[in-house]
């Protein structure tokens, strides 16, 4: 079954930008996003409140979110939210296919 999860990066305040800069910058997402299983990973700026960045991301199943928390950029990402954020709520969800 697939998988979707919705992350919500609350950001050191003002520091929105430099972490999207960062992450764009050193690869993690163009990395993510070539991954086996990966069908969605896109970040967004939340209109409601300038120091939150969502990420969503649609996996093939849980195989493939496993395997891509041991890759190398995931764990360049968490060196990154050391320096820029300030706390990380992730909600991950099961995808109901149609028969």
């Amino acid at each position: 079954m697939k998988r979707f999860v919705e992350v919500h990066y609350y950001v050191k305040p003002g520091m929105r930008q430099a972490f999207y800069d960062a992450v764009m910058a050193s690869g993690i997402a163009a990395a993510s996003r070539a991954e086996a299983g990966n069908e969605k990973y896109d970040y967004y700026f939340s209109p409601d409140n300038e120091d939150e960045l969502l990420l969503l991301e649609i996996w093939r199943d849980a195989e493939a979110v496993r395997l891509h928390g041991e890759t190398a950029h995931f764990k360049a990402l968490g060196a990154l939210k050391q320096e820029y954020v300030s706390e990380t709520v992730i909600r991950r969800y099961e995808i109901a296919e149609d028969a």
